[in-house]
């Protein structure tokens, strides 16, 4: 096991912001920890990386336990959001500072350093200095500077969350690749939720923090543990509907789920179909999102692209039955 935690909890005075997180990665797995702002995320890796020590539980780096090692001692690397360059350090000091550090001789240093910036993208670039370059650039410096040193584990805090929305997709495509051919365990911080599914091995979902989920991105986005999960992974979220909705399918005290992509709809009634009215469509582009009401329920349904519908139009729609999912009284899914 490359990277194992174990019943770690931290406390700010009388607040307790990780409650018994365990979690455990294998080599070269990707884990992506996932969940809003303030619920916990970010001081679990800082935990990992010997920023904060936990109160309790303990941290063990491919079989050694590092929980009371000192940062520098733990052989790791971090990539924050901010990229931490040093403003006064061309590319090329930048990215061969870690080794420096460690007084590896001139010429490994000029060589490794000058492989890591081709891999990159930067071999151009490597006498720029950080006020030089790109948002872009700059990133793909920091993750030089932390891939030069060969870590046992690279931990990354929202790394891509400055960078604009197309060039986010282009990063998070080199990351994942980059990741893969280095096939070094990471732990990845992020509120994004498509950032979690197209980089993750496994996701840990994380809510005031206490891990909610951990599983691949397929079994969270299909089989998710909570209602909490369920809205909070996907986009649009997951349709959940109250009772007594779930009547009409079989359970009474039970709330309903169902992804907007399998909610099917008809301008023609249909027996045993639900009857609604357009409340508002959105045109996507590639998709239509058509929001309707049935009752006091609002259900968000995918639709073609071409659909156009008006506002307050009749239809009829049914959740497909084999993609139901079921949760109890207390939000826990159901078997």
């Amino acid at each position: 096991m490359a990277l194992d935690l174990k019943n770690i909890v931290k406390e700010f005075g009388a607040r307790t912001v990780v409650r018994e997180v365990s979690l455990s990665a294998n080599e070269g797995e990707f884990v992506v920890l996932l969940g809003p702002s303030g619920c916990g995320k970010t001081t679990l890796l800082r935990i990992v990386a010997g920023l904060e020590s936990p109160d309790e539980g303990s941290v063990v780096l491919c079989g050694r336990d590092v929980t009371r090692l000192d940062p520098r001692d733990r052989d790791i690397a971090m990539v924050f959001q901010s990229y931490a360059l040093y403003p006064h350090m061309p590319v090329e000091q930048n990215i061969a500072y870690p080794l420096k550090i460690r007084k590896r001789p001139a010429e490994e240093i000029s060589r490794e350093t000058r492989s890591v910036a081709s891999r990159l993208g930067l071999a151009q670039l490597l006498d720029h200095y950080p006020r030089q370059l790109s948002g872009g650039e700059r990133q793909r410096v920091a993750l030089a500077r932390a891939i030069i040193r060969r870590p046992k584990a690279f931990l990354m805090d929202e790394p891509l969350s400055n960078l604009d929305a197309r060039l986010r997709v282009e990063m998070r495509a080199e990351l994942k690749r980059l990741q893969h051919e280095l096939g070094i365990v990471t732990l990845y911080v992020t509120h994004d939720q498509a950032e979690a599914m197209t980089l993750a091995h496994r996701i840990a979902v994380m809510r005031d923090g206490v891990l909610q989920q951990f599983a691949t991105p397929a079994e969270v986005y299909h089989r998710p543990a909570n209602t909490f999960v369920a809205t909070f992974v996907g986009s649009p979220s997951m349709n959940l509907l109250k009772p007594p909705f779930g009547t009409r399918f079989g359970k009474a005290d039970a709330t309903l789920g169902i992804r907007p992509e399998d909610v099917e709809l008809s301008l023609e009634e249909k027996r045993d179909w639900i009857a609604a009215l357009v409340w508002v469509t959105e045109e996507m582009g590639n998709e239509t999102l058509v929001v309707i009401k049935a009752g006091e329920e609002h259900i968000t349904v995918r639709a073609p692209s071409a659909t156009r519908l008006d506002f307050e139009t009749p239809v009829w729609f049914r959740p497909r039955p084999e993609k139901v999912h079921w949760f109890d009284q207390a939000g826990k899914r159901m078997p």
